[in-house]
């Protein structure tokens, strides 16, 4: 990273270990600004774990994590009012509609013309037909779509994405990517992507952080791997990952 553009994440030593027992890290990586890197991993890799230590929900056990500039250990207040986090398995309050719910996280984040913001969002993401429901009544796929309007209303600079398209039909889901890449270009965006689904991560992402145990195992951009393990396909990588087959497919 040069020195005139320093990271916009910066991880030194990140891990997290429960009862003795290491289930992250210890992992190092730094993000450059603007940039989209996804982080790949089996169920159990640590990919949640990781964004989790990151947003500050999860205490590390041990290592550094810099975000825009600032120490999470000790200046995380100066910093989450420009930062976001999106999951369609982290519910919002059922009972509160969707308009309620959107409104409690833009007074959080301190956005400025809540109303606005959030009639501009209900545009973009197709609200409109159920923002006044209960959000415990929403299906799969329209919670996913309200979970991503929640993670842009502060217009975040760093935006931690986990399974953001889950639930979404491929044509939702084709329309949602093209929201994130329009954010990022809009705001020069650092994201770092979870994902299970392969064409998301070589539409978005122009690097990927292989995760197996805990540990990043590789680091290159889709198509450096591809060629390093003589594959035709990301998917077919991250099964090799997965699998433990990574001297075997490089050979």
């Amino acid at each position: 990273m040069s020195a005139s553009k320093p990271a916009a994440l910066s991880v030194q030593g990140l891990s997290k270990s429960y009862d003795g027992r290491s289930v992250v890290g210890p992992l190092s990586f730094a993000l450059a600004p603007g940039s989209v890197t996804g982080l790949l991993g089996g169920n159990g890799a640590g990919k949640t774990t990781t964004i989790g230590m990151i947003m500050g929900l999860i205490e590390p056990t041990a290592g550094t994590i810099h975000a825009l500039g600032c120490d999470m250990a000790s200046e995380r207040a100066k910093v989450l009012g420009r930062m976001n986090f999106e999951s369609p398995y982290v519910d919002m309050p059922h009972r509160l509609t969707v308009r309620q719910n959107l409104n409690v996280f833009a007074m959080l984040y301190g956005v400025a013309a809540r109303e606005e913001k959030i009639a501009r969002l209900a545009e973009d993401f197709v609200l409109k037909d159920f923002i006044d429901r209960p959000t415990g009544r929403l299906s799969a796929g329209q919670k996913t779509r309200v979970a991503l309007a929640k993670a842009l209303l502060n217009d975040p600079a760093l935006l931690l994405l986990d399974e953001p398209t889950a639930s979404l039909d491929p044509d939702t889901a084709d329309w949602v990517r093209a929201r994130i890449e329009d954010h990022r270009r809009a705001h020069n965006c650092t994201i770092l992507l979870a994902s299970h689904n392969m064409n998301e991560v070589e539409r978005l992402c122009d690097r990927v952080l292989m995760l197996r145990e805990g540990a990043i195992v590789d680091d290159a951009s889709p198509a450096a791997l591809l060629e390093r393990y003589s594959r035709s396909t990301l998917e077919e990588v991250f099964l090799d990952v997965a699998r433990g087959r990574m001297n075997e497919a490089r050979a």
